[in-house]
């Protein structure tokens, strides 16, 4: 397995299959892939970000992403197992940008409808 994050290869892998994944599964990555940018963020949650992006890029799965309505539940795992560790690193901001390119792929949310709960735990400090 090629384990190896690049920027091409994830923004090539969420261009082509963002829709396919669903908005949850986009949504953690870029919250991860956002937070791993910011200059704040140690080495070691940058490390668990980006392996957890680099599964998700990976040709090989667990659960091959091909298959319906199970392809990407194991990179959704991943990632959710990602965010756990460096939630205290994605903050407003990070949210922000997530959130605005989650619209270009799905449009705003629905009536009743918000982007916070399904990753964040509760009582996280939103503003770290």
């Amino acid at each position: 397995m090629n384990s190896k994050f690049t920027e091409n290869k994830y923004w090539t892998k969420l261009s082509r299959f963002a829709l396919k994944a669903g908005r949850e599964v986009v949504e953690k990555s870029l919250c991860l892939y956002y937070a791993a940018q910011r200059p704040e963020t140690p080495t070691w949650a940058k490390t668990a970000m980006y392996g957890a992006l680099a599964y998700f890029i990976s040709p090989i799965d667990a659960i091959p992403d091909f298959l319906p309505f199970l392809g990407f539940t194991d990179d959704l795992t991943v990632m959710a197992a990602a965010i756990g560790m460096v939630s205290f690193y994605i903050n407003d901001d990070v949210r922000l940008k997530a959130r605005n390119k989650l619209e270009t792929w799905f449009g705003g949310p629905k009536k009743g409808q918000t982007y916070e709960g399904a990753w964040e735990s509760k009582g996280s400090d939103k503003g770290a």
